[in-house]
């Protein structure tokens, strides 16, 4: 049934939280997870180290999203579990004004990120219902996250290229202000409460279909490929002498074209099946390391492979959604996002930050990027697999 002028006109109100919160998130990713190797190289640590401590981001997202969601699942009070995550992440943040060393900063970041680790996957599930499939919706939503993502890795490459990366606690602290106050922006969404009387959804049968495997087994090897961006681009830029406005550049074309596609997404992404989709995006993956590790001292061509962002993440999140959404409906829906939490951005994510600082530390960041387009090719053929089962 199609929602009168009035109830769409609230609907679209109770979006507009969201929006914000996307965009204070991703203010604080954009300038977070680019510039935190920068700030342990600052403080003098060793590659091992710093590859070490960029991967408890991804140790976290191996259990936290998945006990949240399934926490959000049993209570339906998906909101006020994004206060607390977002409460807790900004004073554990406090600890990183202290220099205790290697331990000390593990400590820390393992508190934040297991409260930040889990916000996009609650937040998806909480707005699950307000998007219904409205994938054009869904991208205008999501493109406020890349602008803040965009405005933070500019204004914070300016400023850590001006005075030094000594600010990095400060910036950490008003990012995740900012998120605590969208917060509580947030329309009180709940869902019923799944009392002790009510059968609880069954994940088993779901997880034993065969397209659903081999779906995240794509997502596994697409997104272990992209963590030689996301943890090792900014360190591989500087090693070839970019300062840190241009780092900041290359990083804001990937989030200009991811914002082109959000914005655009609602007419494009019907052009393929979802399941195709993954494909187009895991050959563009493969492309996008090849250049970066192949031509990085070529500006030209680190800025095609940042554009490619538009197709190797932007549309790919896009079609990883609609597919945990298809699959896991109703009551699995919570568990259903943080598994593709857990097992893309939290098992991929550990095993290519930690496997990614080996091969660095040894044999240099072009093998590195070598090996990541290896990974993408396995995404890809892993994908083509699940669009023949889903299409057969």
């Amino acid at each position: 049934m199609a929602l009168s002028v009035s109830e769409a006109a609230a609907q679209r109100r109770q979006l507009v939280p969201f929006a914000a919160l996307s965009a204070t998130y991703f203010a604080h990713i954009g300038f977070f997870n680019p510039y935190l190797p920068l700030w342990l190289k600052d403080l003098g640590l060793p590659i091992v180290v710093i590859s070490l401590l960029t991967s408890v981001q991804s140790f976290t997202r191996v259990f936290a999203p998945y006990a949240w969601g399934a926490l959000s699942d049993h209570t339906g009070e998906r909101v006020r579990l994004l206060r607390i995550s977002a409460a807790v992440a900004l004073l554990s943040s406090a600890g990183l004004w202290f220099n205790g060393g290697a331990w000390w900063i593990g400590i820390v970041l393992l508190v934040l990120f297991t409260h930040t680790s889990s916000m996009m996957s609650l937040t998806e599930a909480a707005m699950a219902h307000l998007v219904a499939g409205d994938w054009g919706r869904y991208g205008r939503i999501r493109l406020w996250g890349s602008a803040g993502f965009m405005l933070t890795v500019f204004a914070a490459g300016a400023w850590f290229e001006r005075h030094g990366m000594k600010d990095f606690p400060a910036w950490t602290a008003v990012t995740l202000g900012g998120v605590l106050l969208c917060t509580w922006w947030l329309p009180d969404v709940r869902e019923k409460h799944a009392h002790a009387d009510v059968v609880k959804e069954p994940i088993g049968p779901v997880l034993r279909q065969p397209v659903v495997r081999w779906f995240f087994a794509s997502l596994l090897f697409h997104v272990m490929a992209h963590f030689s961006i996301y943890g090792f681009l900014s360190l591989y830029l500087d090693s070839l002498g970019y300062s840190k406005a241009m780092i900041g550049t290359l990083w804001a074309v990937s989030v200009l074209v991811e914002i082109a596609w959000f914005f655009a997404q609602g007419r494009l992404i019907g052009a393929l099946s979802m399941t195709r989709w993954l494909v187009v995006c895991g050959a563009a993956t493969v492309a996008r390391m090849a250049l970066t590790g192949g031509l990085g001292d070529w500006l030209l061509a680190l800025f095609v492979a940042q554009v490619l962002h538009a197709l190797t993440f932007a549309s790919h999140h896009t079609a990883c959604i609609a597919m945990v959404s298809h699959h896991f409906p109703g009551r699995l829906r919570g568990r259903g996002q943080a598994l593709f939490t857990v097992i893309g951005y939290g098992c991929g994510g550990v095993a290519g930050v930690l496997a990614g600082g080996a091969v660095v530390s040894r044999f240099g960041f072009e093998l590195m990027y070598g090996a990541a387009m290896v990974l993408a090719l396995l995404g890809t053929l892993c994908a083509w697999r699940t669009h023949r089962l889903e299409h057969a």
